[in-house]
């Protein structure tokens, strides 16, 4: 905890890819980052899910918060310092011939800081990924805490109608503190942004990207766990 009661928060996002690549490697870069709170897209959601989800928190010396298949493939895990108030996992509409989408939150406490977490991953539509920002803005007030995080696989690059709405309204981490690499997408020939980390207005953004140099990973790990490169972020939260 910081010195003036606010708490330092890491948050690690990450499209794992439901776990077909090298689940060691994952475990590795997660453990790595020694995140607080990981929002994980395209979790396991099929035959055994809950226990492949808990085979990774586990190794990656975490537990399962909540999501997987009953939020559509978004889930969120945690370590022991968070203390999880309530969590709700949330369908959205499907449109015929799509993916079911969904939501994971929660809301936790970490040391003196209450927040509301959110785990996304948007729509390959760009109209149908647009509505779905309005209802991750919707979702995220509707958790009723003053500070929250979302983050996710958002299909898009920054500029783009949904990333441009999401950011008008919270903090746009990379953008506000860049603190490692900015490509998250293809994890061979990374050129471009689609995964993020947003944050509520009163939260202090530190840093946030993709992390290059963490101990006992190596570039062929990253290559190795999925198909995305991860973005951690460093957050001071305000006590409340």
């Amino acid at each position: 905890m910081a010195s003036d009661d606010s708490t330092l928060v890491r948050v690690l996002s990450y499209n794992i890819r439901s776990m077909r690549d090298d689940t060691e490697a994952l475990a590795r870069v997660i453990r790595a980052c020694a995140p607080d709170l990981v929002l994980v897209q395209e979790a396991p959601r099929f035959f055994r899910w809950r226990k492949k989800l808990a085979r990774l928190a586990r190794a990656a010396d975490l537990v399962t918060l909540t999501g997987g298949a009953t939020a559509a493939g978004p889930a969120i895990l945690c370590n022991l310092r968070t203390t999880v108030e309530r969590t709700e996992d949330v369908l959205l509409p499907l449109t015929p011939g799509q993916h079911r989408r969904g939501f994971a939150t929660a809301v936790v406490r970490i040391g003196g800081a209450r927040l509301g977490v959110l785990s996304c991953h948007l729509s390959l539509r760009k109209d149908e990924r647009f509505e779905q920002g309005g209802m991750l803005l919707d979702r995220l007030a509707a958790l009723g805490v003053e500070h929250a995080i979302a983050g996710g696989d958002l299909n898009e690059r920054p500029g783009g109608r949904t990333f441009t709405r999401l950011s008008a309204t919270l903090q746009d981490c990379w953008a506000t503190a860049p603190d490692g690499a900015e490509h998250t997408w293809t994890r061979t020939e990374p050129h471009q942004r689609i995964d993020a980390i947003f944050a509520t207005k009163g939260i202090e953004v530190l840093g946030c990207g993709v992390p290059l140099e963490l101990p006992g990973v190596t570039g062929t790990d990253l290559r190795a766990a999925t198909d995305h490169l991860p973005v951690l972020a460093t957050l001071r939260v305000p006590a409340g």
